[in-house]
């Protein structure tokens, strides 16, 4: 049996053409028009914003909850648990959990990208959040593609990225890479077997081009949204999009976005990029792009509060309109997820949704389908009171 539904009244409601202050009616776990639910709990949140929840197509800052030491990973449900709640805490309603399946090894290998997918399972239901998984597939791993596949078969993964992070122009010239001792005594690996195995690796590159359209028609053909990742070029975004890989995430070049636009493929960019006003390792500059209107998505990429921030940054310094900048965190990555039943706060859709005191913007309360994922403080008091 339903609960009889919430009315939420006195915010500044954030709709799809602007801020209003009109009630939002919240009935078995969807939006609904307040006349259908005559017997909904007022709420008086006069003070406060009300905001679609949001939506983070990548992120992987649940990964210091799942080793908050390293070698502590034992118990990755409770890790999981606890990275929900962060992603609650600030307004996250629905999570693609970026885990690596690579060479790397760790956490990055592929037998944790099993266990966190396990743990994720077990979870799922407990657990307010939409969590879901992103595998990110390192595409040199040619004997791994079936089991790669398989696994996320298994699991129901709706999302795949390939990424690329062997070192080539060291191996090239046979060259040691950089930090390689280090990156082997981490994961418990000899350092010679593990430029050993990275050789071997790069050595059969003119392999993977052939072996990654196969993959990419049997992961189509699961029904898998797929991602490339660090996009450098026009050349890189067309091949993949050859593939049926259409989204672009995180492309690294004005060059390769422009491309993106042009071909109608995705484009997801980092909001920890937008909130420090340029790349961290020398890329095009995410606000540059989002200016340019080269954005479809911003992604918390390793620091949940930043799509929060990046949306008022941007409709603050005037970029974009806070509609058009909250859509960055919200509709948008919902439609590149192809998750259609959430993102705005009209009658039918999800009732994802985060409270914001308008002063401060902290974060009072999170609702994902209609249940609570966080409350506190003042805000806490409006719903219990």
């Amino acid at each position: 049996m339903m609960a009889p539904g919430l009315r939420l009244t006195g915010a500044r409601v954030l709709l799809p053409d602007g801020l209003a202050r009109v009630p939002l009616t919240i009935c078995d776990g969807v939006v609904c028009d307040g006349a259908t639910a005559p017997d909904a709990r007022d709420v008086d949140l006069t003070g406060y914003l009300v905001m679609p929840g949001i939506v983070d197509a990548h992120g992987d800052g649940f990964e210091r909850h799942l080793a908050p030491r390293r070698g502590a990973m034992k118990d990755l449900d409770h890790g999981l648990v606890a990275a929900e709640a962060e992603l609650a805490a600030n307004g996250i309603t629905t999570a693609m959990l970026a885990q690596f399946y690579s060479w790397e090894g760790g956490m990055r290998g592929p037998g944790f990208a099993a266990r966190v997918l396990a743990a994720l399972d077990a979870v799922r239901d407990s657990v307010m959040t939409d969590l879901h998984a992103q595998l990110r597939f390192e595409v040199p791993m040619l004997d791994d593609y079936g089991a790669f596949r398989a696994l996320a078969a298994a699991h129901g993964v709706r999302h795949v990225a390939f990424n690329d992070h062997l070192p080539h122009d060291a191996l090239d010239k046979g060259k040691r890479p950089p930090r390689l001792t280090g990156h082997a005594l981490r994961i418990g690996k000899n350092p010679d077997t593990h430029l050993s195995d990275m050789q071997a690796l790069h050595a059969r590159m003119d392999e993977v081009p052939a072996a990654l359209d196969d993959l990419c028609a049997g992961l189509a053909a699961d029904g898998v949204r797929m991602g490339s990742h660090d996009d450098r070029s026009a050349q890189d975004r067309a091949k993949w999009r050859g593939r049926g890989v259409r989204i672009s995430e995180f492309p690294e070049t004005l060059a390769a976005a422009e491309a993106a636009r042009e071909g109608d493929d995705h484009v997801i960019l980092g909001a920890p990029n937008v909130v420090r006003g340029g790349s961290h390792n020398g890329n095009v500059s995410a606000l540059d792009l989002v200016a340019m209107g080269l954005c479809d998505a911003l992604a918390s990429d390793y620091h949940y509060p930043s799509p929060r921030r990046a949306a008022f940054l941007l409709a603050d310094s005037g970029v974009l309109d806070l509609p058009g900048a909250w859509r960055l965190v919200s509709q948008g990555p919902a439609r590149v997820l192809g998750l259609d039943d959430r993102g705005d706060l009209i009658p039918g859709k999800r009732a994802d949704l985060v409270v914001l005191d308008a002063d401060t913007r902290h974060v009072g309360a999170t609702l994902a389908g209609g249940r609570v994922s966080y409350m506190t403080g003042a805000a806490a008091a409006r719903f219990v009171g």
